[in-house]
């Protein structure tokens, strides 16, 4: 509806999509990657002080895919070495991205007993910093004052129907009733349709909501009973949605912004005449609300409208830089979206454009840095403790 209504041919970053089209071809590689990833994660949440157990299995998935197409794509094949150095790659990263949002998810949370298991990692720490560095702290999102007239906004599920629909039906009459009633509804009215899809994406999020609360009810403690014995002092990484109920307000301000600045980011695509991308609904929403929880945490409003505008950025033009770098996927509608895969996978991929040995360097250069940041924070760690006794 958003290509027809605006005219536009382009890319739609969906990771769901793009690793629909990319496991024909590399599925038993992605398996055997992720398997690997798995026994990496814990092994170095084990060893080292980086103790975050990644458990959302479908962004797990989604970073084997990653690696295994980058991989293969420098030529090095899909036997043996492209299992072993993928699996050492995303094990690392599921390990070090959660350590670097967990100052902000204290903040957030109140607590210490879970970290962020999502792949925007890297943009939601950007966002806490921009907020910690030009945003105001005191004036929380969630201090936001509606009047009494306006009470029943205050319930998430009600203001997420209502901006869902404005949306919806904005992109609706744009569209126009020929092509939605005759392509995409079926012959339902183009204005129902538009209302039935945000009520339907409003419906998701409570479910998802409901199951959050449920996680962190029951999976938590669970968790900790299995990490005392296999990872002592481990914490479990755990999807975006588990902090949208600590910040309402900055989900509904996040997306906003967020999908503003792609839309706007889009027509500036346009006008320069490069691959456009387009703005994908799904991943505005979890990733702008996500970086304007983070930037609230440290600067307040300021700092949540920053975090999500600095996240869409990102998240809007990166894209153009990981299509080269995935082969035959360069020419497929969708690519991945969020920063976890964007920003390792450019890297990724510019080392593959040096040749197999330049990749594996930087791989096991990449775990053995992680390592060794690892051992100098908590030798500092120690210092600092033994200079207070």
């Amino acid at each position: 509806m958003f290509k027809f209504a605006l005219h536009v041919q382009g890319v739609v970053p969906s990771n769901e999509a793009v690793v629909a089209i990319a496991l024909v071809k590399y599925g038993s590689t992605t398996a055997l990657i992720m398997l690997v990833g798995m026994i990496v994660n814990i092994l170095l949440a084990r060893f080292t002080r980086f103790k975050y157990i990644f458990l959302t299995g479908q962004a797990m998935l989604y970073v084997s895919c990653l690696t295994a197409v980058i991989l293969v794509s420098a030529n090095i094949g899909t036997g043996w070495q492209t299992i072993v150095l993928g699996g050492l790659f995303e094990g690392t990263l599921l390990t070090v991205t959660p350590a670097l949002t967990q100052p902000f998810m204290r903040k957030i949370t109140g607590g210490d007993d879970v970290a962020m298991g999502h792949t925007g990692n890297i943009g939601y720490a950007l966002s806490g910093l921009m907020g910690k560095w030009f945003g105001n702290a005191e004036k929380s999102t969630e201090d936001l004052e509606i009047p009494k007239s306006l009470g029943f906004l205050r319930d998430s599920t009600v203001s997420i129907t209502i901006l869902m629909s404005i949306v919806y039906i904005i992109l609706a009459i744009v569209t126009g009733p020929a092509y939605i009633e005759s392509k995409l509804s079926g012959g339902t009215n183009y204005i129902v349709y538009a209302l039935v899809q945000a009520g339907t994406f409003a419906a998701g999020f409570v479910v998802v909501l409901q199951g959050v609360r449920m996680i962190l009810a029951e999976i938590v403690p669970a968790f900790q009973g299995i990490a005392t014995k296999l990872v002592p002092n481990s914490k479990p990484a755990l999807d975006v949605p588990i902090i949208f109920p600590y910040a309402p307000n900055a989900v509904l301000l996040g997306f906003f912004v967020s999908f503003i600045v792609g839309t706007l980011s889009m027509f500036i695509m346009i006008a320069l005449g490069t691959t456009v991308i387009i703005p994908g609904v799904v991943g505005h929403f979890f990733c702008g609300a996500a970086a304007a929880i983070y930037g609230n945490s440290t600067g307040g409003r300021r700092g949540a409208i920053i975090g999500a505008t600095v996240n869409s950025l990102l998240i809007s033009w990166l894209p153009l830089f990981i299509l080269p770098v995935l082969g035959s996927l360069k020419l497929a509608a969708s690519t991945f979206a969020d920063t976890d895969y964007l920003v390792p996978g450019i890297l990724l991929g510019k080392l593959g454009s040096y040749g197999s040995v330049a990749v594996i360097t930087g791989i096991i250069l990449f775990t053995i840095i992680v390592i060794l940041c690892s051992i100098f924070l908590t030798r500092r760690a120690k210092r600092m403790t033994d200079g207070t006794k």
